[in-house]
């Protein structure tokens, strides 16, 4: 079995003058990652490798996740920033199966496109929700019955569960 945790960059900042590439989070954002990142924690749910968006919003969520859920292997991959359903699915395709679990960090549209895509059956709130919003700093946790990235396709996925801040008592949801 294949496990995908899919997390949304939490809340950035709109500072005047600054390319999108470059917001980083805001204050709230701060803590929505700390409350993501204790609930990775609490929950085992932590990641053999991390694909993250190059983009500061996503490396600083990182940032405030990474100490917090151990010691975990991160790839910064380009390809995640803006990117459309179909490189998503390339990128994570070509993760080598011994990263059982993989954690990838970026942004929507494309995550919640993303996330549509993969998931055929599962926790059917958590799919209702998802149609409607994937809020910053939501997490989809996606298992495959697969033994290989590859494998992964349209649909194989059962979604576990979908959680926002807001979903732990921490706020509101963006």
């Amino acid at each position: 079995m294949l496990r995908l945790l899919l997390l949304r960059h939490a809340k950035a900042a709109w500072p005047a003058g600054v390319l999108d590439v470059d917001r980083p989070l805001a204050p709230r954002g701060q803590e929505a990652s700390v409350t993501m990142g204790n609930y990775i924690k609490s929950e085992v749910l932590a990641p053999d490798l991390a694909l993250v968006s190059p983009a500061r919003r996503t490396q600083e969520t990182w940032e405030i996740v990474h100490p917090i859920i151990g010691d975990v292997p991160i790839r910064n991959d380009g390809r995640i920033y803006e990117a459309p359903v179909s490189r998503l699915l390339t990128v994570l395709q070509e993760v080598e199966a011994e990263a059982r679990t993989v954690l990838m960090i970026g942004h929507n549209p494309g995550f919640e496109d993303l996330a549509s895509l993969l998931i055929g059956e599962g926790d059917m709130d958590g799919i209702m929700r998802l149609g409607r919003k994937y809020p910053t700093a939501g997490l989809a946790v996606i298992d495959f019955p697969h033994e290989r990235w590859s494998e992964v396709k349209r649909k194989s996925g059962r979604l576990e569960r979908f959680v926002t801040p807001k979903s732990l008592g921490a706020g509101e949801d963006d």
